[in-house]
């Protein structure tokens, strides 16, 4: 059923600052550099945060060069590319992102972690390896593999192989990973072989699961991001990182009679249940064109979904296929996470290419009373080499000690920080491995940040060149 404009009109008069607070982790401002908070201090309770039981200190530079953490953390490498080795004897392939971590046999810890390649192999000095049985198209480079981590052993596996920039994804309530192509390439572009732009499930428990991998077509070819599970409703939310023009939220709906399960997507007819795109008003019942007109950090739009023509883009890319006025837009659409009752949204930045520009949005999207409401905004950073802003969110998880933690694909120095549920940020780690030069220094993205499923351990990735991190330290429940 269609949320109206005057039924979200009513219900934000009735609600109130309610509406604005919906999900745990309330109003998000990001200090130094956010726009708007909902939460006032005194200068007193403001000037020392630590104190408050906010955070865990300043970061302290690592004598090896790879990362900054707060006194008494720690980190092992788990994988780093060119490397450690797969079992199969291949290095581990470069460009981690998307990761998420599961329960393994006998106290281990399975992790499945996207490798972000993009084009013909010769590209990469460390693709995916074409492991038999695996693979889609063999002409491409990424994929995923799976990594089994115990206390004195790590060992490493393809998981899928011959996927294109295998970008965010998700897990899914069943114990799989659903990975993500980020691209639009069709069989005849840029080298490849198979059309690609799609969502493919990996399997990290069971190895033959992964035998024949085969795109979900029903969830769209589009330049996916990330995708999360609404496991009550059963619908799947997906983002898509796009521009000319920018790119859109998506929900499918799954046909009637059907139960999810491990691999029961793959098991899909082509156009199985229904895609649609995300259309926003605000409460007075104006039409949103794009994510970056909110400038308030507690902005709620209502959300109607409008039914996709053409999923599999034939001729037009999905995002190509709507006029002006019929959906909304956001530039960068990036992680997602399900948690809370509903699911965090990342836009990562906007610039000229949008109506307004900033760097970064974490949007909470309710799915029971379809609105959406923004939690994290933050302003446009003035000194990218400064270390204390905070930019270009990417990807995210919920923290089992409260708020969010999120990883930074910005400008200048990168950043895990953390997020309370009063408003107030703190940093986690600071990326210390210049794949740059003294006279310009460069450092690469964090990705797939998530926590162990025991909550002790915090998983996240250096994209470039390709390492998988876990860090361990005295966590604590975040204050307000």
């Amino acid at each position: 059923m269609s949320l109206t404009r005057r039924d979200f009109a009513r219900q934000s008069a009735l609600a109130g600052a309610g509406v604005a607070l919906a999900g745990s982790v309330g109003a998000l401002a990001t200090a130094p550099n956010a726009l708007a908070s909902t939460e006032t201090e005194s200068a007193s309770e403001s000037s020392d945060d630590t104190r408050h039981g906010v955070g865990y200190g300043p970061l302290l530079p690592d004598p090896d060069g790879i990362l900054a953490l707060p006194a008494g953390f720690s980190y092992r490498i788990i994988t780093h590319s060119g490397r450690t080795r797969l079992e199969s004897g291949e290095f581990t392939p470069s460009n981690h992102d998307g990761t998420s971590t599961f329960d393994g046999p006998r106290g281990a810890t399975l992790l499945v972690n996207n490798h972000e390649l993009k084009g013909p192999r010769a590209n990469w000095k460390y693709p995916v390896p074409l492991t038999e049985g695996l693979v889609y198209d063999p002409a491409a480079s990424g994929g995923c593999t799976v990594v089994e981590v115990r206390r004195d052993h790590v060992a490493e596996w393809v998981g899928i192989a011959g996927t294109s920039t295998n970008c965010a994804g998700g897990n899914t309530p069943w114990g799989t990973w659903l990975t993500c192509e980020e691209t639009e390439d069709k069989a005849g572009q840029n080298g490849m072989t198979k059309d690609h732009g799609y969502v493919f499930e990996v399997d990290p428990e069971d190895r033959r699961a992964n035998r024949d991998p085969r795109p979900v077509r029903a969830l769209g070819r589009y330049a996916h991001e990330a995708v999360v599970v609404d496991p009550g409703r059963g619908h799947l939310y997906l983002t898509e990182d796009a521009s000319g023009p920018n790119g859109l939220l998506y929900r499918w709906t799954p046909p009637e009679g059907f139960r999810h399960g491990r691999g029961r997507l793959r098991t899909l007819a082509d156009d199985a249940g229904v895609l649609q795109a995300f259309k926003c008003f605000d409460s007075g019942g104006r039409f949103v064109d794009d994510l970056s007109r909110a400038t308030r950090i507690g902005t709620v739009y209502g959300v109607d979904w409008i039914d996709v023509p053409d999923r599999d883009a034939k001729t037009v890319s999905v995002r190509r296929q709507f006029g002006a006025g019929e959906i909304t837009r956001a530039r960068k659409l990036e992680g997602m996470w399900w948690g809370d009752g509903g699911a965090y949204i990342v836009s990562s930045y906007a610039r000229e290419e949008s109506p307004l520009q900033h760097d970064g949005q974490v949007w909470f999207y309710d799915p029971k009373r379809r609105t959406l409401t923004l939690k994290v905004l933050l302003g446009v950073n003035p000194d990218p080499a400064g270390d204390g802003n905070f930019d270009g969110p990417d990807n995210i998880t919920v923290s089992p000690y409260g708020g969010l933690v999120i990883a930074e694909d910005g400008e200048g120095v990168q950043h895990l920080f953390g997020a309370t549920d009063g408003g107030r940020t703190y940093p986690i780690a600071r990326n210390e491995l210049n794949i740059g030069t003294e006279a310009k220094p460069e450092y690469s993205e964090f990705t797939g940040v998530t926590f162990s499923p025991d909550g002790r351990t915090l998983f996240a990735n250096i994209q470039e060149p390709g390492i998988m991190l876990a860090i361990t330290g005295p966590w604590k429940r975040q204050r307000r």
